[in-house]
């Protein structure tokens, strides 16, 4: 059967045949010996990491939780903390685990709103003190089979929870292993938070098939020599990240190539050219992706570039849906378009919610087909604006709540960020618009410069000026020569873009 089949089969409805913890408990059963993390220079192996999940749910057990009670996390990335997320799984407990990076009064108030009366941080973890939960709250309805709740970016307001079924992921996790051929023996390199829905595939798929994680420290993910030695040390098969951290790998390439990496996966943000066009040497022997996906519908599209000409692909297509997805493309007046044109993405995949845990906040989200064809399919409105071409590739523009007005343009802050990220000397680029009575809306942007670049600001009005209108070229321009401020979940903060009132 080709990997092609095995995907479609295992996209269908019908979860695989062990789901994750299960999966992952026959791995520490039959083959304790094996590697299971790679972290700071140690192994724990699948046998040792079962102890740990075993101390964990005794933990659980003490708790007396009602049935379907949810636990709230407050953990970073580390051998401890996916002890205690195994634990959850293996109890078949829901849990909450927002980035631990929120603010405290954010935390509390998400841990609320999942009536998690309980937070529980991991065993042998130094973790900040947990928020005080500002008053018991109800125990949510949640569906059956619910094991992760995740969340929405933020950074000032409050994200999103998001819960996923069980069964959701273990199909993910069953396309991830025929995709990219996890299993004994194969590493996979894990740059993201915890809390990321990329760890799904970092972390948990590997976990599943059996493979080991190579995991990245948060405390030093934004170090480059760090990131490069690691994956020079361990030699992981597959690398999936934000292109922030291909971009750090790029600036340390001088230390050598990462010629073990067979599957390298860029997803979450826009690649800038730059970075793109030195993966092929960085990355001798990786067939490149794009993925594309929301936290609440998990990956639905992927693009397999051609390694030969990566740099002259951009903008980077999408791709094509995943096995068992589905996409519309409306236009604005909401009918669906056939052929080539423009328009707002909606998906619908084998691994996505059925909506987020505040229902009153799925209005417009999460629907019926939008031309009202019957389906008996839950779709999501992505909110991302796209263009499909003649040849039927699908092109990510823009949102559509980063469509603006100003001085009665319509203007759309992505393709700012995108014009942006063309000049030669600019390796971080973020827009955001702000409220002004008499133009309706200001612009400000801010960039990160190159190393050793003299870019200035005037440099990059003119360069701006020549790719859009006048009406597109922020009023406030800032440069900067350090990382631009990230989410928890490693993009550019767009909202820090803007002046503190």
């Amino acid at each position: 059967m080709t990997t092609t089949a095995r995907s479609a089969r295992r996209a269908a409805d019908t979860p695989p045949p062990l789901a994750l913890p299960d999966a992952f408990t026959a791995h520490a059963r039959t083959r304790p010996h094996a590697p299971a993390l790679l972290w700071h220079g140690h192994t724990v192996t699948y046998g040792r990491l079962a102890e740990a999940a075993e101390a964990e749910r005794a933990r659980l057990a003490a708790l007396a939780l009602a049935p379907g009670e949810p636990v709230g996390l407050v953990a970073v990335k580390s051998p401890e903390a996916i002890a205690l997320v195994l634990a959850c799984l293996m109890e078949r407990r829901p849990f909450l685990l927002p980035s631990p990076q929120l603010a405290p009064a954010l935390l509390a108030a998400l841990f609320a709103q999942a009536g998690a009366r309980h937070l529980l941080a991991p065993l042998g973890q130094d973790t900040p003190a947990l928020p005080a939960l500002p008053r018991p709250a109800p125990v949510p309805t949640l569906a059956a089979g619910t094991s992760f709740m995740l969340t929405t970016s933020g950074s000032t307001d409050l994200p999103k929870i998001v819960p996923l079924a069980q069964s959701a992921v273990d199909r993910f996790t069953a396309w991830a292993h025929d995709t990219f051929d996890l299993g004994p023996g194969r590493t996979v390199a894990g740059y993201a938070p915890l809390n990321f829905d990329l760890a799904l595939l970092d972390v948990w798929a590997t976990l599943a098939a059996g493979g080991t994680c190579l995991l990245i420290d948060p405390a030093h993910a934004l170090d480059a020599r760090h990131l490069h030695a690691q994956l020079t040390a361990h030699r992981p098969q597959v690398l999936q990240a934000v292109p922030l951290a291909y971009a750090l790998l790029a600036r340390a390439a001088g230390t050598g190539v990462l010629d073990s990496v067979e599957h390298a996966v860029f997803t979450g943000d826009a690649i800038d050219a730059r970075t793109l066009a030195a993966l092929p040497a960085l990355l001798p022997g990786a067939q490149l992706y794009n993925i594309y996906g929301c936290t609440e519908t998990n990956d639905s599209f992927l693009h397999r570039l051609d390694r030969l000409d990566a740099a002259a692909a951009l903008p980077v297509p999408i791709g094509r849906p995943l096995p068992g997805v589905r996409t519309l493309i409306t236009t604005p007046d909401g009918t669906p378009l056939q052929g080539a044109g423009s328009g707002e993405l909606h998906v619908s995949t084998p691994f996505q919610a059925a909506g987020y845990l505040d229902r009153s906040r799925d209005t417009g989200r999460f629907t019926t087909r939008p031309d009202g064809a019957g389906e008996g399919r839950r779709w999501f409105r992505t909110g991302d604006l796209v263009t499909r071409d003649e040849a039927g590739r699908i092109h990510l523009t823009g949102r559509a709540d980063f469509q603006v007005k100003v001085r009665g343009v319509a203007v759309n802050t992505a393709e700012i960020e995108r014009v942006l990220l063309t000049h030669p000397d600019v390796c971080e680029a973020a827009v955001a618009a702000q409220s002004d009575p008499l133009t309706g809306k200001r612009l400000h942007a801010a960039v990160r410069r190159t190393p050793g670049s003299t870019l200035n600001s005037l440099v990059l009005r003119e360069h701006l000026a020549r790719n859009l209108p006048r009406a597109a070229v922020p009023e406030k321009l800032a440069i900067h020569d350090d990382p631009l401020p990230r989410t928890a979940t490693g993009k550019v903060d767009r909202k820090a873009v803007l002046p503190t009132p």
